[in-house]
C-alpha cells in the first residue's frame, strides 16, 4: 500500500493543553508518527513524502484570511511585549459575523476555537505539509485501490476558518474535495472516538459530499457542541450528514453494528471513493478512555470497510501515546488490503 509522510510533519511540537482548568503537556506529539508510521510500515505500507501540490487545493476548503492567519500569526504574537512561546487565545468571538479584529490577540480568539490547538513556530510548515500528505494520498487512489495518509497535524476539528482540537487544515476534507476535482463522487467516514465537527461544518450545506461520524456521545464529551444525531446537514445538505453517537465504554460489537449502519449509507449514496478519517483513539487503550475497541475489532473494522470494495483513501486522525497505537493501525491496514 502507498502511504504518504513528510519529514516537517515532526516540526510542530505542542506544549499546552488545559485540561479541568489544569496546563499539561499536549498528547498531540510528535513521537506519534513514529509509532504510527511503524504500525503502517508493519502492514506493508511504503512511505514516500508528497509533491507540494500548492496553495489551491487548500485554499479550496479554507478561507483565504484563515490562510493567512495562520502563515502570520506566530510571528505577529511573538512582537507582542511578553507574548508566550505559543499562540493561545484569552477570548473567542461570540459568533463568525462578530467583528474582525487586527489585534493578533483579537485574531487569535475569532481562529482558534480552543486551547487545544496551540500555534509554535513551525505549525503552519508541518500542517501544511500534512495537508500536502493529504493531497498525495488523493491523487494515489486513482491508481491504488487503498492508500494511507499519516496526517500529523490531524484535521477533522478545523472548519473552513476556525482551528480547534489539534487541528488546523482539515486533511480529510481537503482530500475529498480534491477526489471531488478528479471527478469522483465521495463520502467521508469518520471513526474517530470525537466527531468530526470541523468537517461537518465544512460540507453541512452541500448534498455532493455525504460526511458520516461514529463517535462517542457530545453530550458529556467534547467537541460538546457538535456531533448530535439530529445534525443532518442544513439547506442543500440536509440528509447529507450522518451522526451516530455512542455511549462511552462501546466494545467491538456494538461499535461494529454502528459502522454496518455507516457503510449502508455510504453504499446507498452510491459513490465512487472513500475518505476514511481513521482516528485509533476508540481503543481500550487509549488514554482518552471514549471507547473500548480491542485489537480484533480494528481487523474487523478495516475488514469491513475493504468489503465494499470501494478506493479508499485512510486519512490519519486521533489515536494517542500507548503501546497500542502502532499494532492497532497494523490491523486496520492489513485488513483493508483483504
Amino acid at each position: 500500500m502507498r502511504a504518504f509522510l513528510d519529514p516537517r510533519q515532526t516540526k510542530h511540537n505542542p506544549q499546552s493543553f488545559l485540561v479541568l482548568g489544569q496546563q499539561r503537556v499536549s498528547p498531540e506529539q510528535p513521537e506519534r508518527i513514529t509509532r504510527l508510521k511503524a504500525g503502517a510500515e508493519a502492514a506493508g505500507c511504503v512511505f514516500e513524502a508528497p509533491e507540494d501540490a500548492g496553495i489551491a487545493q487548500i485554499a479550496a476548503i479554507h478561507t483565504s484570511e484563515y490562510l493567512s492567519f495562520l502563515q502570520t500569526i506566530h510571528g505577529r504574537w511573538q512582537a507582542l511585549d511578553g507574548a508566550s512561546d505559543e499562540v493561545i487565545p484569552n477570548i473567542h468571538a461570540r459568533a463568525r459575523t462578530d467583528s474582525y479584529p487586527t489585534s493578533p490577540v483579537g485574531q487569535a480568539g475569532y481562529h482558534q476555537a480552543d486551547t487545544a490547538c496551540p500555534i509554535g513556530a513551525h505549525t503552519w510548515d508541518a500542517a501544511y505539509w500534512s495537508a500536502q500528505s493529504a493531497i498525495g494520498g488523493a491523487r494515489a487512489l486513482g491508481e491504488e485501490e487503498c492508500a494511507y495518509v499519516l496526517s500529523r497535524p490531524p484535521g477533522h476539528h478545523a472548519y473552513h476558518d476556525q482551528a480547534g482540537g489539534f487541528c488546523f487544515l482539515n486533511n480529510a476534507a481537503i482530500a475529498a474535495q480534491d477526489l471531488q476535482e478528479q471527478g469522483a463522487r465521495v463520502a467521508i467516514l469518520d471513526v474517530d472516538v470525537h466527531h468530526g465537527n470541523g468537517t461537518q461544518g465544512i460540507f453541512e450545506t452541500r448534498s455532493d459530499v455525504l460526511t458520516v461520524s461514529i463517535h462517542a456521545d457530545p453530550d458529556a464529551f467534547y467537541p460538546f457542541y457538535w456531533g448530535h444525531a439530529h445534525e443532518r446537514g442544513i439547506g442543500d445538505g440536509l440528509g447529507a450528514n450522518l451522526n451516530i453517537p455512542l455511549p462511552r465504554g462501546t466494545q467491538d460489537d456494538a461499535y461494529l453494528e454502528a459502522l454496518a449502519h455507516a457503510l449502508q449509507r455510504i453504499q446507498g449514496f452510491g459513490c465512487d471513493a472513500v475518505v476514511v478519517a481513521l482516528g485509533l483513539d476508540t481503543s481500550i487503550d487509549d488514554p482518552f478512555q471514549g471507547f473500548a475497541v480491542t485489537d480484533q475489532g480494528f481487523a474487523r473494522i478495516g475488514a469491513a470497510i475493504a468489503a465494499m470494495g470501494l478506493p479508499t483513501l485512510y486519512v490519519q486522525e486521533g489515536g494517542y501515546m500507548s503501546d497500542a497505537l502502532g499494532p492497532n493501525l497494523t490491523q486496520v491496514l492489513i485488513a483493508a488490503q483483504g
